[in-house]
């Protein structure tokens, strides 16, 4: 049987695994035990976070809202549940938007949502 030579593939796969290290500090970048640990915590953070951001986006679109509604005498629950009653189609992160950056249109929305009430 021939001679399996692995010291290509593994000296890839130690590359590959160094380069995911990269900009890491002393040992966790240049030994490869610390590097394997290190990359794979980073990753199991990465997956996680991945899933939080989202809960983080939608809870300051919530604040942004409730703060919004509140200079015009509603609460957050009740501008909603008035949106839902006018059929409005935006979501959160639009009615966000136009109540930061485009201040008109989202008094124009308030007072159509208001008067359907």
């Amino acid at each position: 049987m021939a001679k399996v030579k692995w010291a290509v593939a593994s000296r890839a796969r130690r590359k590959r695994l160094l380069r995911k290290a990269k900009g890491y500090r002393g040992a966790r970048r240049l030994h490869l035990l610390k590097a394997k640990e290190t990359v794979m915590r980073a990753q199991a953070y990465a997956t996680r976070d991945r899933k939080n951001r989202k809960r983080v986006f939608r809870s300051l679109w919530i604040i942004r809202l409730n703060a919004a509604a509140r200079e015009h005498g509603l609460t957050y629950g009740r501008f909603m549940a008035a949106c839902r009653r006018a059929k409005v189609q935006l979501d959160r992160k639009q009615l966000a938007e136009l109540a930061v950056n485009d201040r008109a249109t989202f008094d124009q929305l308030v007072a159509q949502v208001t008067a359907a009430r």
